[in-house]
């Protein structure tokens, strides 16, 4: 090979290298790529219901629809605030119900009922059930939860705590909510930590890149859930390096203000 073709060559060789370096990122990147394989699929997903967990905060509400007063005392509300001049700075509004660590809350005039594990509409049913034969006609009984939480940690733009008013939301939706991942995220390997509400703790791991997560049971989060993005390797040696060339600029920083203090004694 003549020094021409060997000039050439080089400039070839690693546009190549930097051809299929491109194209196996840009593989770990997007999201539900076999989707056509997928969507080929007829798969019938149970509806997915959020359940009571021990330390939630729920509200709870009785109400006899012919007679509402009548249902007073089975609704829990906080004080109103009234100022020095005798004027109401607040209005009254439901209190809070806190799961106990046993699974049960403490209803006023029906007393502790266990609702941990329960959905909503199953723990609605179970109250119904113990307050139906105080009212002449069916009580509307209602339970929503007050602070359903889940946490968005890692590579993501936003990590951080973030509430869900319907109790509802899977693993890409709380991705949204942190502004989805940074490029650093490895998208075939995010981890879920969860606890029961027997305490027993797990970490599952997600493969953002297989569409068939949306089969999977945990592709729902539950309360409390922590959703962690792994950094990849290029992240893992950017930090190494930055690390390294902060701790070479001190040293020579250091070096270079002996030798200048030196050269200032001995001139």
């Amino acid at each position: 090979m003549n020094k021409v073709s060997k000039r050439g060559f080089l400039p070839l060789l690693l546009m190549m290298v930097l051809f299929v370096s491109s194209c196996t990122s840009y593989k770990k990147v997007p999201y539900l790529q076999n989707s056509r394989e997928y969507n080929q699929e007829v798969v019938e997903a149970a509806m997915y219901e959020p359940v009571i967990m021990p330390q939630d905060l729920l509200t709870i509400t009785v109400v006899n629809p012919n007679d509402p007063s009548s249902s007073m005392a089975y609704n829990l509300t906080s004080p109103m605030d009234v100022s020095q001049t005798g004027y109401l700075t607040s209005q009254p509004t439901l209190q809070s119900y806190i799961v106990g660590s046993d699974g049960t809350v403490s209803i006023p005039s029906v007393g502790r009922v266990a609702v941990s594990g329960l959905t909503l509409p199953k723990a609605e049913s179970l109250i119904r059930d113990k307050v139906r034969g105080k009212f002449s006609v069916e009580p509307v009984v209602t339970v929503r939860f007050v602070d359903f939480k889940v946490s968005v940690l890692g590579e993501v733009a936003a990590p951080g705590s973030y509430t869900v008013k319907n109790g509802k939301v899977n693993i890409f939706q709380a991705l949204a909510l942190a502004r989805d991942l940074t490029i650093y995220g490895m998208r075939e390997n995010v981890k879920i930590i969860r606890e029961n509400s027997e305490g027993k703790k797990e970490i599952i791991e997600m493969n953002l890149n297989d569409a068939n997560i949306l089969n999977s049971p945990y592709y729902y989060l539950q309360q409390n859930d922590v959703v962690y993005v792994t950094p990849n390797e290029s992240k893992a040696k950017n930090s190494d390096i930055g690390s390294s060339t902060s701790l070479w600029f001190s040293a020579t920083s250091i070096l270079i203000s002996l030798t200048s203090l030196m050269y200032n004694i001995l001139k």
